[in-house]
């Protein structure tokens, strides 16, 4: 039997656990074909050029096996191309956050606050707790809910149709169509439920951000129902798979790296820069797989012929040394850190300003309540999927949770009892 390439050991969920090294071997040939004709591209500069390149289609109708096909929801916006792509973005960006509508998410911080010192409450009396478990899906599931307008009981729901949609990420899992058709049948399923909400927000807007859509006057406004329900459904993944990675693994990291640890307990504003280098260190988006070529494409030395599949490997880059210096050492003081946390070009990923905020929330409450955070297992069980890359379960032992301290503490004890 042929030995398996380098890309195919990434692919691996054996090497989940520090796929790293791998990435080195993998970056010795910045931009190297595949035995199925795809190319896998794995240096700093080669990424970044080909996410600005707009011969590169991030559109799956480009691909022969699905051209044509029929699908329940419309594309959601990263998934297409110029012109299109520009102008559901413009209106998708309006009234979600910057630079259109920087209070939205900014002016989530103080509920954010609370929703993740009542998560941490809940961990008193318990001396093991699982950070993914107990803490980085609720936060985000519910912190997208409260965007969306989706009623808290309806919250379970979400985290099933979130979990369905990050597994036809995984190149692993059948054919590239096979994965593209179990996605279209679960946004059929999220686009009916999300249907209903928006016809009662059309009939009484409220402030969320489907009401603003709905109402946005704007120029190319209002965006088409279907449309809306795609881009809707596409923030639940954007602004939910990645902050339970990046919390995950920023916790991990923390824990590795006791002295970082302890530094933002003392230092609380090194939390903005530190969340940036969690972004280039442990990302929770590893690689991009949905590309393919609309013309020949000349880069490194080689060509890429047109209708061929890319893959950009976004970890590996965010790693180069040819762009980072000592770029397997976790330094929050990084300067020049231009990672590819969250991609790059047209298609920067649309939730990244709503998991900076949850991050930067959720770190800080961690390491000062739980009280002498112990890893039980190191390295932790990895969730197979390659592409969102993040512990299934991340277990700590603690002594104890400290108090709630600051503003939304204060808030629930001077608040008045129920009845």
């Amino acid at each position: 039997m042929a030995q398996a390439s380098i890309f195919e050991q990434i692919l691996d969920p054996a090497n989940r656990a520090d796929p790293y090294p791998l990435y080195a071997e993998l970056r010795k040939t910045p931009v190297a074909r595949q035995p199925d004709g795809s190319y896998v591209v794995s240096t700093y500069d080669e990424i970044v050029a080909l996410l600005h390149d707009r011969r590169v289609s991030s559109d799956p109708r480009s691909r022969p096996e699905l051209a044509g096909a029929a699908r329940s929801l419309p594309l959601p916006f990263i998934s297409r191309d110029p012109p299109e792509h520009d102008r559901l973005r413009d209106l998708a960006t309006q009234p979600f956050g910057p630079p259109c509508t920087p209070g939205r998410v900014e002016g989530m911080r103080p509920w954010l606050t609370e929703t993740t010192d009542e998560l941490i409450d809940n961990l008193a009396g318990r001396h093991r707790i699982d950070i993914v478990d107990d803490f980085a899906y609720p936060l985000p599931v519910t912190a997208i809910c409260r965007l969306l307008g989706v009623p808290r009981e309806d919250q379970p729901r979400f985290h099933r149709w979130a979990d369905a949609q990050v597994e036809t990420a995984d190149p692993t899992t059948g054919t590239f169509a096979e994965r593209q058709h179990r996605r279209d049948r679960i946004s059929a399923e999220l686009g009916a439920y999300l249907d209903g909400l928006a016809a009662a927000d059309a009939r009484q807007p409220g402030d969320d951000l489907i009401s603003g859509l709905l109402t946005d006057t704007g120029p190319y406004a209002p965006m088409a129902r279907a449309d809306l329900l795609s881009t809707c459904a596409l923030l639940l993944v954007a602004g939910h798979e990645t902050t339970v990675n990046l919390i995950a693994n920023g916790m991990l990291t923390l824990l590795r790296h006791p002295g970082v640890l302890d530094r933002l307990r003392r230092e609380p504003d090194v939390i903005v820069a530190l969340v940036e280098e969690l972004l280039r260190y442990e990302p929770p988006v590893q690689l991009l797989s949905s590309r393919s070529a609309l013309a020949d494409i000349d880069i490194a030395g080689t060509t890429i012929p047109r209708g061929s599949p890319v893959t950009l490997m976004l970890a590996a880059g965010s790693r180069d040394p040819g762009r980072f210096p000592d770029p397997d050492r976790f330094d929050p003081d990084r300067a020049d850190n231009v990672h590819l946390g969250f991609g790059s070009g047209i298609h920067y990923c649309y939730g990244a300003p709503l998991a900076r905020v949850e991050t930067q929330v959720a770190l800080p409450a961690l390491a000062h309540r739980l009280v002498n955070p112990r890893l039980v297992a190191d390295p932790p069980p990895y969730r197979p999927n390659p592409t969102l890359r993040g512990p299934r379960h991340l277990l700590v032992d603690i002594d104890g949770v400290a108090p709630a301290t600051g503003a939304a503490a204060r808030e629930r004890v001077l608040r008045p009892a129920p009845g």
